[in-house]
């Protein structure tokens, strides 16, 4: 299409907004100027959400958005608003319940909505509608029509639709305060994933299978709550996060993890990336070698850290939202094998491992093509071939950067390069938990380098974050998962070095989540500010999602806030948002691993230790502070920090090393030996 033809969206910054300024669709950005126009022309809206990595996003463009005859009948029945659910998170949260309210299925992307212009509440909705029927699914302009028809025709009808889905959406929000939340909800979670673990392949039901990381890390997190630990819970997690590692869900050439695998075993994935599942995933390997040992996890933690490092940083700081499942117009195509191929490319020697490991021996497992995974492990691979388990890791080592090598001069998957506050906090605790576990200094030093760039670039002049940022701009008022993941990362960060300017920040960044997010009545935190646009639900996230629930992060959060500085307000709500979710936590437990682990520390605090001292002497006791599997929070703040807010103003500096130990209100007198710290009790 000639430039003069593009629509509206070509002003935005959404790269996923930019794939559709050159549609002949009269796409507007959700905003007042296309509100007003739909409810001024008393035209419906079709309201089409999805974001620049989505596959089906992809062919419904092609088939439809693209296609001229398409494009006018949709010009002439509605006013169009395209919207980046990455960017718009709080559209997609009430659109997708609408959706599944009014369709009575789950939803996802593209998330295709027709709404009334005069209320914005939707009487129709879809995700993906083909050009030409097929999939059990009539043709795009037939919907359109219809669509259209009902809206002109039908308006008592409407009417009434209207007035049940709001009553229904209200509802949802009308429970209260429930009772104090028990340990029952983490046995009864506890119970529901023993019951749903795949025994043979890890993880968590069948196909589609999603990697269900805040289920994970709560397995990890029960296996440290006493000294008995929870072998059944460390059996599930870590079987998991071996046969996700081997599988094809993992990116066996370039490291990184892949969204969710289409089949039970984890062989064919989904084939985006997306830096939160990636953020999650690093930290969970960095821990499961923390408790095990097993050299299978950190060398997948350090694959993962080093492509986020590579391939998703931007180099003023911060990181890259995510790759697009297609190049060239074909899913996974960047990704896939041809035998042939593979044998041009390495030495005979280097051919007969691979072939073995990866499975390139057995039957195309992708439209004639292989996507590799590990097939036979390699010490049985080594055995076959008369080699020592050393050699045989070289030599693998050896094949995987010639493939690499390869592999980079095909044509590359689009990247979405915004950076979103919320992604970005993810990616930087992710890196500093494993920074911290692996002994990584280079990981500590990006997740600082990133956590710079957000205090400087995604905040406001009122000094509110903002949640994306691309072309040197930040943009749209930030939601709660953006305060959330924040405030934890910096927390994470604190235990690998200390800034009392960050931590100022944070208490600043908390008061904000209490004051302007906070349900004041019911407890718990609605996902948009008290100041951002009525949508027709302020929705309020306590559920796991793609990402961990907002509500379980930010009270894990605050807990451990108000346990560092002794300031009850942000202990006490945390307590409220925990209160608030028990009526969901009794109904599936297991569907809030985020509410969960904050429960679990509500319920058994961690140990809180502070050491204070001279900047060169800290080394040695932070050491001795972490030793073993012990849930401690460790923060070795340096004699020259300055003034410390709260109960940290009594830790005082001596002139020696000194360390302080609480477990809740319980605290120990100063520890001034390294040796009486090791032996203190649990």
């Amino acid at each position: 299409m000639h430039p003069s033809h593009r629509n509206r969206l070509s002003a935005e910054t959404s790269p996923y907004l930019q794939q559709h300024a050159d549609n002949p669709v009269d796409w507007y950005p959700w905003g007042q100027e296309a509100l007003d126009k739909a409810r001024r022309e008393d035209k419906p809206i079709l309201l089409s959400i999805g974001y620049s990595a989505c596959h089906w996003c992809h062919v419904m463009a092609h088939e439809s958005f693209e296609d001229p005859d398409t494009a006018r009948v949709m010009n002439e029945l509605f006013v169009n608003v395209k919207v980046d659910r990455e960017e718009r998170p709080d559209l997609d949260k009430v659109y997708q319940l609408a959706h599944q309210i009014i369709a009575r299925r789950p939803g996802g992307w593209p998330l295709t909505v027709f709404l009334n212009p005069h209320n914005q509440l939707p009487f129709f909705t879809g995700t993906y509608f083909p050009k030409t029927a097929r999939y059990q699914l009539p043709d795009f302009v037939t919907v359109l029509h219809k669509v259209a028809e009902h809206y002109r025709q039908q308006k008592d009808e409407l009417r009434r639709h209207d007035q049940a889905l709001a009553g229904i959406l209200k509802a949802i929000q009308r429970e209260g305060p429930a009772d104090a939340p028990d340990p029952r909800l983490l046995a009864a979670a506890r119970q529901a994933l023993d019951s749903e673990f795949d025994a043979v392949h890890g993880g968590f039901g069948g196909a589609p299978k999603f990697p269900q990381a805040s289920n994970l890390e709560l397995l990890l997190y029960l296996t440290r709550l006493d000294e008995t630990g929870d072998p059944g819970a460390l059996h599930m997690a870590t079987e998991s996060l071996a046969k996700m590692a081997e599988g094809g869900l993992f990116d066996q050439i370039g490291g990184g993890f892949y969204r969710y695998s289409v089949d039970s075993g984890w062989q064919i994935p989904h084939f985006e990336k997306m830096l939160y599942d990636n953020a999650v995933l690093l930290r969970l390997y960095a821990e499961a070698w923390q408790l095990t040992g097993r050299a299978l996890f950190r060398r997948v933690a350090e694959a993962t850290a080093e492509w986020v490092l590579r391939e998703m940083r931007a180099p003023e700081g911060g990181f890259y939202s995510a790759l697009d499942a297609d190049s060239e117009g074909e899913e996974g195509k960047y990704y896939l094998w041809d035998r042939a191929e593979v044998r041009a490319l390495l030495d005979p020697d280097e051919y007969a491992l691979v072939e073995r490991h990866y499975g390139l021996d057995q039957t195309p497992n992708f439209e004639a093509r292989w996507h590799l995974h590990v097939e036979r492990p390699l010490p049985e691979v080594a055995q076959g071939l008369g080699l020592d388990p050393g050699a045989a890791e070289q030599r693998l080592a050896a094949a995987r950067a010639k493939l690499y090598a390869a592999r980079q001069r095909r044509v590359r998957p689009g990247l979405d390069d915004k950076r979103l506050t919320a992604w970005n906090a993810l990616m930087i605790k992710g890196l500093a938990a494993a920074g911290r576990r692996l002994g990584r200094d280079e990981y500590i030093a990006a997740a600082e380098t990133a956590f710079a760039f957000l205090r400087r670039s995604a905040v406001d002049a009122d000094g509110h974050l903002l949640a994306t940022y691309k072309g040197g701009e930040a943009r749209l008022k930030a939601y709660l998962d953006d305060y959330a993941f924040l405030l934890d990362a910096g927390l994470e960060l604190l235990q690998c070095r200390w800034r009392s300017d960050d931590l100022g920040w944070l208490l600043n960044l908390a008061d904000q989540l209490l004051s302007r997010f906070e349900d004041r009545e019911r407890g718990g935190f609605f996902f948009t500010a008290e100041d951002h646009e009525p949508l027709i639900q302020r929705p309020k996230s306590l559920a796991d999602e793609s990402l961990p629930a907002g509500n379980g992060v930010a009270a894990l959060a605050l807990l451990r806030l108000g346990q560092l500085v002794g300031e009850p307000r942000y202990s006490e709500a945390a307590e409220r948002a925990l209160k608030a979710a028990v009526p969901v936590l009794r109904q599936f437990p297991h569907g809030h691993g985020a509410l969960l682990l904050a429960l679990a520390e509500w319920l058994h605090p961690a140990e809180l230790v502070i050491l204070r001292g001279r900047p060169e002497g800290l080394g040695p006791w932070l050491a001795a502070a972490r030793r073993g599997d012990r849930r401690r929070l460790v923060f070795a703040i340096p004699n020259d920090a300055g003034e410390l807010p709260g109960d940290l103003a009594a830790r005082r500096a001596e002139d020696g090393e000194v360390a302080y130990l609480c477990t809740g209100t319980s605290c120990l007198p100063p520890i001034r030996s390294m040796e009486e710290l090791v032996r203190s009790p649990r």
